[in-house]
């Protein structure tokens, strides 16, 4: 399913909301476009339930997928 995730396709949780926009792959994590902080967030792919269109659904809710992208960037 990876191969499937472009840059600039749209991040949407399980329950809908909007998660962020991809910026690229590093290993087994989406990385997302910068914050306002200027950081860029991760998710990891096994958090993906499919690829449809320009949309990365996500197979957890947006408040899962929020805490996950704002834990300290991790060295890869």
């Amino acid at each position: 399913m990876s191969d499937q995730i472009r840059e600039h396709m749209t991040v949407v949780a399980s329950d809908g909301e909007h998660v962020g926009i991809v910026d690229g792959l590093e290993g087994d994590q989406i990385k997302l476009t910068r914050n306002e902080e200027g950081m860029h967030r991760f998710l990891p792919l096994v958090c993906v339930a499919e690829v449809e269109g320009d949309e990365v659904r996500l197979s957890i809710s947006g408040a899962e997928a929020q805490r996950q992208a704002d834990e300290p960037e991790a060295p890869l």
